[in-house]
């Protein structure tokens, strides 16, 4: 059995904080707003990990009200969901993850971000896909206000 999950998220920019993507960061002026490490990358792939195992969302698991949570390694959270729907029968068959941001340009660091990635999913390296696109000037992503993320994951009964 297969279950197919989609995933979304998006972060502003915002002063004095660190950018990481996949667990990546990248050297910039300005990091990502959020409760946790915001790596908005990651926090999509959970969206549709959680999704295709119809256990709820990030928020419903992480909420940004919960101090425990201030700042947490959004790798370490991709952790604990891969634990849980394990528990629950499923792994990860693979992930395709599109990040859409006019700043920084990703593709120099794709394969340091697809390695953080399948560790944690469990899955090799050839699993895991990361894309990134700007937004052609388009929208607030695209006036480089903040970045977006899509991802899509097949998840397999074991």
């Amino acid at each position: 059995m297969f279950r197919v999950g989609y995933g979304y998220d998006s972060h502003r920019f915002a002063p004095e904080r660190k950018l990481i993507l996949c667990g990546v960061l990248f050297p910039q002026e300005k990091g990502l707003l959020g409760h946790s490490d915001a790596d908005v990358a990651v926090h999509a792939v959970i969206d549709a990990i959680l999704g295709a195992a119809a256990m709820g969302d990030i928020g419903s698991h992480f909420p940004d009200t919960d101090e425990k949570y201030k700042g947490a390694n959004s790798l370490e959270l991709l952790s604990s969901v891969v634990d849980e729907i394990a528990l629950a029968g499923w792994s990860v068959g693979n992930v395709d993850l599109t990040v859409i941001c006019e700043q920084p340009k990703i593709r120099g660091r794709v394969d340091e971000m697809r390695h953080n990635l399948s560790r944690v999913l469990c899955v090799g390296m050839g699993d895991v896909s990361v894309k990134g696109k700007t937004n052609e000037k388009l929208d607030d992503i695209g006036a480089g206000l903040g970045i977006q993320a899509h991802a899509a994951v097949l998840l397999k009964r074991k």
